[in-house]
């Protein structure tokens, strides 16, 4: 830091830069950007301002009695409903009787908007908030900026925007609940993010340069991405209204610069081009947005965006249809895409098989003729596999006005090409040049993918008929083949899943070399889990086609299909799955088939929803699902299957999709040495120095890690019962985020199969009071909040998800008491008893539930007979007391008991938690309006308070 003299001529060190500071900086150089400057100080103001700039922008004056109906078209509906809102037009009846259409923002020309911006707005919802600096376009509250000074984390003003969306966002006229972004800095780190209530601060973006390189001091964030015409742009053209979760999305800087590239191609050259984007970046919303926007071209008058399979029909047609409700029209056969082709549907998905017929098939020739000379935009989802055919010789050879742009995560170089009829060709010699590139190291930089924790196992030790083998010895079918390998592959997975997968919170796929190697897997897991060695939940899916032989070493995924109308079929394949297709109908109480083309595609199709949707475990599969299929919750991937270039990245990928914080990396576990295949792929599609980017460290660093980490939190509070003499908040501020540095590196180390509690120099019972004095000071702030006490700590992030174990629940908790009242010495029942009060506290879930569960040790537990009845009697006192308590809410809150009855049952039967407006309802004598938010609220928190500790999770 720089030095300064002060004026007796010493050197004094500066303070760090103010938040207030950092604001009225922040003002300054958006006033300078061309932004007015406009004092706004509550809602009245807001108001009278918003009728101003609309009158300017819609070039008219508006009568008190015609803005008052302007105000109340706005104060309707939530964020994605106003968001529509904004971009619709209003037909407004003037007192007069005529007719006006008022613009609320201009999204042709969206340059053509007012600027303003102001700061320390107040609005007074549950709560009174004050808001930083908030950016107006014609009067509207679109952009909201949240400071904090140089040193805070950033999260903390993410956080905070959370909470002044839960209270005070929707006061008055709700106009906040037209923003459309929020930034929030702390000067040094920058990000963006669209108006989602669901989102969590991962789907915070730093803004780049078109060479990815991040932007993140807050001058220069605001000199790019706050520049007037820019961000309106990046909110007329850039956020997608996703209609399926009504949520807003808006793009990162990478795919707001592949999306330009390609409009700019086309509306300034007849070229052609590819997108490398590295799998798992959101290549379906780029491919999307460019899609909608090159539809709105009047030069261009068709999009066409082709898959090479039916599976990805379904799924590509789903996820655009999500973006926008029925923008896609996905053709079921090549008659209805022929006349989606001649008729106004300017956006078709479509399979390249069935664009390929529409091409060579006689009897659509006359219909197809007009469309030759038509502008036809076509766009390739995973270029790298669907363009080295036939297919694209024939559309540039039928066509003569068409453009054809590729996404790819892993495109084809000389390095990895392979040939066929055609020759040898490349990406960039089908498509030319790439436009954009953005690769795994920089996902990874970015936190828009995660790093990959890769395990090699030997598979097996000395047995009667294999040798002692490592695995990078093992390379003949014999002994990869041998049903010991087998057997003790399926036993290292069974040990080990529940590590790999956070106590299954995650899910897992195990790739195979072929569909006889799969059956083996399949049935040995089944065998298994009838002799009672697991209850892990194992599908299946594969193409039963006769002589599939999986090249096993190849660059490319083998295309597996579920359409298999005119194959030759493998019976003994096809009986085969249409035994395991019975199990998991048993298990789902289904009816698929392979009897059935159209109910096995039915199958596919459910099976991708029960993994995305973690009731499926284990995937097991040889080439279905490796590419193009997206799970979030997946995070372990097993392979016994060579893997190199192209497919190894596309495989390894399913695995890092992030996910919350417990999801800290992609889990791969190899069966086979793919080391060198590994290294090779990720010195091709990044650089050969990106493997301590891209793939985790070793076991030994992270342990090394964990004992740094905890010397640190040793160093502010050297003992347990020292966290409770910490002196303010500044100090307890310090041991939650040395705590929250240590779980972090826990979570990562918890994973490898080593690890071992005795390589850390810390007990396990030291370690998890450590996490109970930490939850105590979540408690804490959690308390200040309720009572609005100003806290530093107001908005830490506890990230509790890295604690909570699923395993421990009431049921748990009941087989120790029953332990806990067997005990024959007093030493042991003091023991018990106490690491019972440990596990209550160490677990989120539980701490609601503590007091209840001590004062049944303390006052019921003595007076019960056995163990074997604790679990009675703990029912008995548990429906006791929530019966007391709901009469005590009731009697306190003067609550129709009837009705609050029937609320629970129906949260009970729903699972909807209960709204304001429900409690309302229940209220025997309802508050004047000005105090009805404030009391519903208190009393909807009691009745919440009520579901978290006697229903949820309560003993069955």
């Amino acid at each position: 830091m720089s030095q300064v003299e002060d004026q007796s001529g010493v050197y004094a060190v500066p303070k760090l830069q103010s938040e207030a500071q950092l604001e009225n900086n922040l003002i300054q150089q958006l006033i300078d950007q061309g932004f007015a400057p406009v004092r706004i100080n509550d809602e009245t103001a807001l108001l009278a301002n918003l009728k101003i700039q609309l009158e300017k922008h819609n070039k008219t004056t508006f009568s008190e009695n015609e803005f008052a109906k302007i105000v109340n078209h706005l104060n309707k509906g939530s964020v994605f409903e106003r968001a529509e809102t904004l971009r619709d037009k209003f037909n407004l009846q003037r007192d007069d009787e005529t007719t006006f259409y008022i613009e609320f923002i201009d999204q042709i020309e969206w340059c053509q908007n007012q600027y303003q911006v102001t700061h320390q707005v107040t609005m007074e919802g549950s709560y009174k908030n004050r808001y930083d600096v908030t950016i107006l376009i014609n009067g509207l509250p679109l952009v909201q900026i949240e400071l904090k000074r140089r040193g805070l984390e950033l999260k903390e003003a993410f956080n905070q925007t959370n909470r002044y969306q839960r209270h005070s966002y929707g006061a008055g006229s709700g106009l906040f609940q037209y923003i459309q972004l929020f930034v929030i800095s702390n000067g040094v780190n920058t990000k963006y993010y669209a108006n989602n209530r669901k989102q969590s601060f991962k789907q915070t973006f730093f803004w780049s340069d078109r060479e990815n390189n991040q932007i993140t001091q807050l001058e220069q964030f605001t000199k790019t991405f706050l520049e007037k015409c820019h961000l309106s742009k990046m909110i007329t053209k850039y956020i997608v209204l996703n209609q399926t979760d009504k949520i807003l999305m808006v793009l990162r800087p990478y795919q707001y610069y592949a999306v330009e590239s390609i409009i700019d191609k086309v509306m300034n050259s007849v070229h052609n081009g590819y997108i490398w984007h590295t799998t798992g970046s959101g290549k379906t919303l780029t491919s999307f947005k460019a899609a909608q926007i090159l539809t709105n071209l009047p030069k261009v008058d068709k999009v066409v965006f082709c898959v090479d399979r039916k599976d990805l029909d379904y799924q590509t047609s789903k996820e655009f249809n999500a973006f926008s409700e029925s923008s896609v029209d996905s053709t079921d056969n090549t008659q209805k895409l022929v006349k989606q082709l001649g008729d106004d549907t300017k956006l078709i998905v479509t399979t390249l098989q069935k664009l390929n017929t529409a091409i060579m098939k006689e009897r659509y020739q006359s219909a197809m003729e007009p469309l030759k000379d038509k502008h036809i935009i076509f766009i390739f989802d995973e270029c790298h596999r669907s363009q080295f055919g036939d297919t694209h010789k024939r559309i540039t050879e039928y066509f003569n006005r068409y453009q054809m742009f590729g996404f790819t995560g892993t495109p084809i170089f000389a390095e990895n090409v392979s040939g066929n009829q055609h020759g040898k060709r490349t990406t960039k010699d089908l498509f030319g040049e790439c436009l954009h590139k953005y690769v795994i190291t920089d996902a990874i930089r970015d936190e828009n993918v995660l790093k990959f924790a890769v395990e090699y196992i030997q598979t097996f030790k000395q047995q009667e008929q294999i040798k002692d083998l490592e695995v990078e010895a093992i390379n003949t079918k014999e002994v990869l083949e041998a049903p010991q390998r087998l057997e003790a592959i399926v036993d290292y997975i069974i040990a080990n899943h529940d590590r790999k997968t956070h106590a299954k919170e995650f899910t897992a796929m195990f790739c195979v070399s072929s569909v006889e190697v799969l059956t083996a897997y399949y049935d040995l897991f089944k065998q298994k889990k009838d002799n009672g060695d697991h209850n892990l939940k194992v599908a299946t899916i594969f193409s039963y086609a006769a002589n599939k032989e999986d090249k096993d070493a190849n660059d490319l995924i083998a295309e597996e299909t579920t359409d298999m109308t005119g194959k030759k079929v493998n019976q003994h394949s096809r009986d085969k799955l249409e035994s395991y297709i019975g199990d998991y109908n048993a298990m789902f109480g289904t009816k698929y088939t392979t009897k059935d083309s159209q109910s096995f595609y039915n199958y596919y199709n459910e099976l991708a929803r029960r993994v995305r949707e973690r009731e499926v475990d284990i995937l097991l599969v040889v080439n279905m699902f490796l590419t193009g299929f997206d799970s979030k919750p997946l995070n372990t991937f097993y392979v016994d299957k060579n893997l190199k270039y192209h497919g190894l990245i596309q495989a390894f990928s399913r695995t890092n999709r992030t996910m919350g914080e417990k999801k800290s990396q992609g889990n791969i576990v190899s069966f086979r040495n793919l080391k060198q295949a590994t290294d090779d792929a990720i010195s091709l599609f990044s650089n050969k120095n990106a493997k301590d980017t891209i793939l985790l460290e070793p076991y030994e660093v992270y342990v090394q890690r964990f004992n740094e980490a905890l010397e640190k939190l040793k160093a502010i509070a050297p003992t347990v019962d020292s966290v409770n003499q910490l002196q303010g908040e500044e100090e307890e501020f310090a041991f939650i985020k040395a705590y929250r540095e240590l779980m972090r590196t826990f979570n990562v180390l918890n994973t490898f199969t080593d690890f071992e509690f005795a390589d850390l120099n810390i007990e396990e019972q030291e370690y998890v009071d450590y996490s109970s004095k930490y939850q105590d000071l979540h408690d804490k702030v959690r308390s200040n909040q309720a009572t609005e006490k100003v806290s530093i700590l107001n908005d830490v992030d506890f990230e509790l998800e890295l604690i909570h174990r699923d395993e421990i629940n009431v049921a748990y908790i009941l087989k120790l008491l029953g332990q806990l009242k067997d005990t024959e010495t007093e030493e042991d029942h003091k023991a018990k008893k106490e690491s019972i009060f440990n596990t209550i506290s160490n677990d989120p879930k539980l701490r609601s539930k503590k007091q209840l569960i001590e004062k049944f040790i303390e006052e019921h537990l003595p007076k019960v007979q056995s163990g074997n009845d604790v679990e009675a009697e703990f029912k008995k006192f548990w429906d006791a007391q929530g019966k007391a308590e709901i009469e005590k809410i009731c009697s306190e809150e003067n609550l129709d008991a009837d009705k609050v009855t029937k609320m629970i049952s129906s949260y009970l039967f729903t699972e909807r938690l209960p709204f304001r407006d429900d409690v309302v309802n229940a209220m025997n004598e309802k508050p004047k309006l000005l105090k009805r938010k404030a009391v519903s609220q208190r009393v909807l928190d009691k009745v919440l308070g009520y579901i978290k500790t006697f229903i949820d999770g309560a003993p069955e």
